[in-house]
């Protein structure tokens, strides 16, 4: 795997991807060292790197800030790096043959699992097998809420004022 960092003086970050870097197993952000750590287990990566927030790595870390944390992790239910859930979906292989691990790994190195995946998290029945992952780290789970479907809401466009649940999976 390939392991990229960078530090602008305030927040020093780091990505993990596959070496076809098709694959992003892992994004971390990290301001304030001796602070708790949020780790957001979501759908799938897009375009952010360890140079560059999206809109959502953007919200996610603010939510950690609000929440006392000063760290955050970011893994999903597959590592297939796309914006469209469609093309998502069409993907051969989405999961990542690392993203089991490195699913185990965060959970290890987090003091807060927020599962946030939204509707698309039943695509080949992801969901149930990383639900069933994360209640076998022995951690508890929690969300922002639950979708029509009960699938753990996407933190994108949820309100920073929503307090973390806690979630059975």
């Amino acid at each position: 795997m390939i392991t990229r960092r960078h530090d602008d003086g305030t927040v020093r970050s780091e990505a993990l991807y596959s070496p076809c870097e098709r694959y992003r197993y892992a994004l971390t952000r990290v301001w304030a060292p001796d602070a708790p750590r949020l780790v957001f287990v979501m759908l799938n990566p897009s375009k952010a790197t360890e140079t560059q927030n999206d809109p959502t790595i953007a919200r996610c870390q603010e939510r950690a800030r609000r929440l006392g944390h000063g760290a955050l992790r970011v893994v999903n239910l597959f590592a297939w790096r796309e914006t469209d859930p469609k093309a998502l979906r069409a993907a051969g292989a989405p999961i990542g043959p690392e993203n089991d691990a490195v699913l185990r790994d965060a959970c290890a190195w987090g003091d807060m699992i927020l599962a946030g995946w939204g509707f698309h998290g039943a695509h080949m029945g992801r969901d149930a097998e990383v639900a069933t992952l994360l209640r076998g780290t022995g951690r508890p789970l929690h969300v922002l809420g639950l979708t029509k479907a009960g699938q753990p809401r996407h933190p994108l466009y949820i309100s920073y004022d929503t307090v973390p649940l806690a979630w059975q999976g």
